[in-house]
């Protein structure tokens, strides 16, 4: 069992900014991956931003505006958003990758999602 309890959604005007948090519980062995996805309403979800111990990626929609970063002793997960848009209103998901004991295969668990919406 892991839990993924996601903070930091809000409203906002263009050109401010949140940071989004998700901090992951239970019987965890390690995490392997930890990323964001966000779904506006009619759209598909989307991978935002996603961290391993060694590398980050981002969606070409945000590069130069978000960080992704960990935490691992706190085990989470942040995505600092600056210089927000309009159309980065969304619903934001935490993901995680995590082994839950040292012969277990990885498994995805998702957070519950937070709202951001972004004013013109």
């Amino acid at each position: 069992q892991v839990q993924l309890v996601e903070s930091g959604g809000g409203l906002v005007q263009a050109g401010g900014s949140l940071r989004l948090s998700c901090a992951a519980s239970g019987r965890i062995f390690e995490i392997n991956t930890m990323g964001w996805y966000r779904q506006a309403p009619g759209n598909q979800r989307e991978l935002v931003a996603a961290i391993t111990s060694g590398s980050t990626n981002y969606a070409d929609s945000v590069k130069g505006r978000f960080t992704i970063s960990r935490d691992n002793a706190k085990k989470t997960v942040y995505l600092q958003m600056n210089s927000l848009k309009p159309e980065d209103t969304a619903v934001y998901y935490c993901n995680v990758i995590v082994k839950r004991a040292m012969w277990s295969r990885p498994n995805d668990y998702w957070g519950q999602g937070t709202q951001v919406t972004v004013s013109s």
